[in-house]
């Protein structure tokens, strides 16, 4: 094998080059969904344990984060701790330019 051959690319991590081809494939907004989604449930297990896997982002609109809740109850304790987990969700990678939260309860 030539020392060409044997060169290879310097290795890149998958985080990095992900939002270059969703943008590319015209997937951007689905990518910010999803992170925005891992973010509010990591958010929201460690701030409000009783709440954890009742609620999930539904979109983004601007600076305005729409979240779904399970339960009226649910929607409720979000809605007091709005301030703080819209802090904690703004200083979060993936959660940037967020700075005002709707909690629905969702209907099934």
């Amino acid at each position: 094998m030539s020392g060409d051959a044997r060169r290879r690319r310097p290795m890149e991590r998958i985080g990095d080059l992900l939002p270059e081809t969703a943008r590319r494939l015209g997937l951007e907004e689905e990518l910010r969904l999803a992170r925005a989604s891992g973010t509010w449930s990591a958010i929201v297990s460690e701030r409000v344990p009783a709440a954890s896997g009742r609620s999930r982002v539904v979109r983004i609109v601007g600076s305005l984060l729409v979240v779904d809740a399970d339960r009226p109850i649910v929607a409720q304790e979000l809605r007091l701790r709005s301030v703080e987990l819209l802090e904690a969700f703004a200083s979060a990678p993936g959660g940037g330019g967020v700075t005002d939260l709707r909690v629905q309860v969702r209907h099934v």
